[in-house]
């Protein structure tokens, strides 16, 4: 038995597409089409934010449960039926 351990290099991890140039490329052009709409369509831009707040209420629920489990997820809490 040898008293030395064998460590396998494993693969690199992979770059983030955000990171990439392409990723940075969409960032850039996406700012540039935000500032585009904010200065010359700002009263369309207004008169859609109501839709755009009530939109974000499914969005936040389904990426902001992805941090605890979901719903049902506790191991603290009553169950259906009244068992703990």
């Amino acid at each position: 038995m040898s008293g030395h351990a064998h460590h396998q290099a494993g693969p690199s991890p992979e770059q983030s597409f955000w990171r990439s140039r392409s990723g940075l490329v969409f960032i850039a052009f996406a700012v540039v089409a935000a500032v585009y709409l904010l200065f010359e369509h700002t009263a369309h831009v207004v008169q859609y934010l109501p839709f755009g707040i009530v939109l974000l209420c499914p969005l936040m629920h389904m990426f902001m449960h992805g941090g605890h489990g979901g719903h049902g997820g506790g191991s603290g809490g009553a169950r259906i039926g009244g068992q703990t």
